[in-house]
This record gives C-alpha cells, sequence and structure tokens, in this order.
C-alpha cells in the first residue's frame, strides 16, 4: 500500500517543475543573499513534516485503527495539486502576502483580510499544540510531569522566535540543517524498527468502521499544511520562478516518503499499542535498538518541532508585516514587509499572542487533538480561497489552473471531513471583517 501510493506520488510530482510558465521578469534583480532552492526545500519540509510525524500516526490509529494509513496515503496524493497550485501562485505573485495577496487580487479587500487572519492566527492557535508535543518526549525521557512539557514548549517558543528575528539567511541554514537530521532520524527509526513489523497487527483493518475515516483524515490535515506557509516567503527566493516550483517538488517526494513510511511503521510495529502511544516514534526507536531509547527520541521531537516552528514563524510573521502594510493589521507591523527587511515588530506580535494559548492549555488542560483541530480549521478556510484564487488568476490552460482544478475537489473533500472545527475559522474571519470596517470608518472620520 506505502510503496503503490508513493509510486503514484513521485509520478505526479515529476510533473510539478513544468507547472509555473511565469509571464513578466519577477525573477530580474533579486539579491544573490536570498533564498536558495536547497533551502526553499528545507523550509517547506521542515513547515509540513514537522510535529505531525510525532504524534499523530498513533492519534489518527486511535480514531480508525489501521485504516488510518489510507487516510494517510489520501492526504499524500491530495497535497501534490495543493503544493503546485501555491508553487504556480508563489512563482507568479511573489509577495510577503502570500495566500491574502492572491485573495486581493482576485476577490477583493474583504477576502483578503479574512484569509489574512486566518493565516496568521494559525501561529497563536497551533504554536501550542506543536510544542506541546515536542514536550511530551522531553517529560517521557526526564520526568517531570507537565511542568517539564510546559516548560520545553516555551522555550521552543523563545529560541524560534531569537532565530527569526536575526534574519531569514540564519533562518534558511538552521533550516537546512534541521530538515537533514530531521530526515536521517526518521528513516534510521523506520530502518531500525521495521524488522519487528508483523502483518497481523493491520487486522482487524478497520475497528471503528470506515465512517472513522473522515475524522482521521481531517485530524491529519494539520501534518499537511504547510504548502501555503512559504508563499510569504516567495519574495525572498533568488529566482522564485525557478526555484519555488524545484523546492516544492523535492519537498514532496521527502514528505510523501517520510510520512508513509513512518505512519506504517507505527501500525505495523507497534501494533494495537499504537493507538494509546504518547510517543509513537520513541516507541519504534525502543523497539530498534532495544532498551530505552526516550532521550534519542525526545532529540528527534525538538528537531522536528524546531522545524515546523522556525517554517512557521517565518511566514507567519512575514505576512503580519504586509497585512500591517495593508491596513488589515495596525501599520506599526509594517515594518520589514519589503524584500531583505526582518519584520520583527511582527515576530514579536505573533509570538506574545501564542503566551496565552500555551498557558490555557497547561492550566485548563485543554486537550492538543482539540487545538490540533481547530488550527486544521483555519488552513482549510485559507486552502479553499487561496484555490478558488488560483482559478482567477493562472492562466487557462496552464498546469498549473489544472493543479488548481484537482485541488479544489481535494479541498472540498477536506472541508466536508473538517466539519465543527471550521467555527474557529469562521470566528477569525467575522473579527477580521469587524476589524476592517472599524479601522476603515476610522480613516474616513
Amino acid at each position: 500500500m506505502v510503496c503503490v501510493a508513493a509510486a503514484g506520488q513521485a509520478a505526479v510530482v515529476s510533473e510539478l517543475t513544468e507547472l509555473t510558465k511565469p509571464t513578466g521578469t519577477q525573477d530580474a534583480a533579486r539579491p544573490a543573499t536570498g533564498l536558495s532552492t536547497l533551502q526553499g526545500t528545507a523550509l517547506y519540509v521542515g513547515a509540513v513534516l514537522g510535529t505531525g510525524v510525532i504524534a499523530l500516526p498513533a492519534l489518527a490509529a486511535q480514531l480508525a485503527g489501521p485504516a488510518s494509513l489510507l487516510a494517510w496515503c489520501a492526504l499524500v496524493l491530495l497535497s501534490v495539486p495543493l503544493a503546485a497550485t501555491f508553487a504556480a501562485l508563489a512563482a507568479r505573485h511573489p509577495d510577503a502576502g502570500g495566500v491574502s495577496t492572491y485573495a486581493r487580487l482576485a476577490f477583493g479587500e474583504r477576502t483578503a483580510v479574512v484569509v489574512g487572519w486566518c493565516f496568521f492566527f494559525t501561529v497563536p492557535t497551533g504554536a501550542a499544540p506543536a510544542a506541546l508535543f515536542a514536550g511530551q518526549y522531553v517529560e517521557a525521557a526526564l520526568g517531570g510531569g507537565t511542568t517539564t512539557a510546559t516548560i520545553t514548549a516555551a522555550a521552543l517558543m523563545a529560541v524560534v522566535t531569537a532565530t527569526n528575528a536575526a534574519g531569514l539567511r540564519v533562518t534558511g541554514r538552521v533550516q537546512l540543517a534541521l530538515a537533514g537530521l530531521l530526515a536521517l532520524l526518521l528513516l534510521l527509526a523506520v530502518a531500525l524498527a521495521l524488522p519487528h513489523a508483523h502483518w497481523s497487527n493491520l487486522i482487524p483493518f478497520a475497528p471503528h468502521g470506515w465512517f472513522s475515516l473522515a475524522p482521521a483524515a481531517a485530524l491529519l490535515v494539520w501534518s499537511f499544511a504547510g504548502w501555503e506557509a512559504i508563499t510569504h516567503l516567495a519574495a525572498e527566493f533568488r529566482r522564485p520562478a525557478r526555484d519555488l516550483p524545484r523546492a516544492t517538488a523535492a519537498a514532496l517526494a521527502v514528505v510523501g516518503v517520510l510520512y508513509l513510511a513512518v505512519a506504517f511503521a507505527v501500525v505495523t510495529v507497534l501494533g494495537p499499542n499504537a493507538a494509546e502511544s504518547a510517543a509513537p516514534l520513541g516507541d519504534l526507536m525502543a523497539r530498534g535498538l532495544g532498551g530505552n531509547a526516550r532521550l534519542p527520541a525526545a532529540g528527534a521531537a525538538l528537531l522536528l518541532t524546531l522545524g515546523t516552528m522556525n517554517a512557521y514563524y517565518a511566514g507567519v510573521a512575514k505576512l503580519g508585516a504586509a497585512l500591517g502594510r495593508d491596513g488589515a493589521l495596525p501599520e506599526w507591523l509594517a515594518r520589514g514587509s519589503t524584500v531583505g527587511e526582518v519584520p520583527r515588530r511582527s515576530l514579536v506580535f505573533v509570538s506574545a499572542l501564542t503566551i496565552p494559548s500555551l498557558v490555557a492549555t497547561a492550566a485548563f488542560h485543554v486537550q492538543t487533538r482539540t487545538l490540533v483541530s481547530l488550527t486544521a480549521g483555519l488552513i482549510v478556510a485559507v486552502y479553499a480561497i487561496g484555490v478558488a484564487a488560483a482559478l482567477r488568476l493562472l492562466p487557462r490552460r496552464s498546469k498549473g489552473r489544472a493543479a488548481a482544478v484537482s485541488a479544489l475537489a481535494a479541498v472540498a473533500l477536506i472541508l466536508a471531513a473538517t466539519g465543527v472545527y471550521l467555527a474557529w475559522a469562521a470566528v477569525v474571519s467575522v473579527a477580521a471583517l469587524l476589524y476592517a470596517r472599524l479601522t476603515r470608518a476610522g480613516r474616513r472620520a
């Protein structure tokens, strides 16, 4: 099953570098110090792979049992047209506003404000559960309960904020090192664990019924979010029209293989225990190495989480500056929206917003799965508007537009699976429109 899905993905990915046929001269006069294709690939891998692989295989197994592997395969394949669509948009319209800019060009100011806010608030909503996933691995290795997990999460937030404050060149180099290490660790964990796999662990295949695939797929949207995150950094690439499609294609191949390999190993090696594991990657390492592998598993979890948060903080900080520039957030945040500038004000602002989320999660014992699903609702809303914008902005009969048509069908399926968790996206959207209306009235006065 995993081999078939990976082969199908490889066939589609091979076409990705031809998806963008940009017009104009957007690649002219780009600074030589911008992001390279390799650094862009690392940012994509970090944004998409990240924390999902250290926790979600077990959470998905809780919901759907071994049948969760079908949800993984489906989302790997559905991510191809989504990634291709955003790569085509970013290559043609490189701007710090990312999907917000595409929505403005396609539908006008109000839609741009809504999609900008939805993506901006993915970090305040999602940073806490992402950091706590790693914190749980550290707590399993060192003890200390919730206190250890919370302190680890806060430290991760501080490190990522400091890295991004140093500038995108530092961020890109750090991300490249992190991506290489985490890919090596994941492949090592799977290679060591697979000799202990048992086909009998796939039976019963759907213990909770086939309808359990829908909530499992909705949960796994978190794992495949990130294709939209790097659009906010498109203008920082040396040659966006050339480098973005290449980075996207390479990241698709890496992410697809690693996700499918880890999910398959978790289900076939851990068996029924997979659904109860708080640290499935650590359990895989323990099976492969023998004895206690909690410390190396904690190290891998920290690397994965740093990679994801690093990429998202970079993209959202750049977006916040663009929203300040465009009047969708306070103008004070606008510094850093142009190419080469560091959006430190926006970075500090979004970092401050993550603190109440972490405190509330720790103090009131909010389930991380709930926050993951709420964040997924925001991301699905961004996907829906972004794909709709692509249908208007990309040239007819281009491969990019064909990818957008396929992506629209994928997003429709994901919207249906997300269900009630879209309510948080609706709340954020209403708040965005109210803010836009009040500030517009203030400017008129």
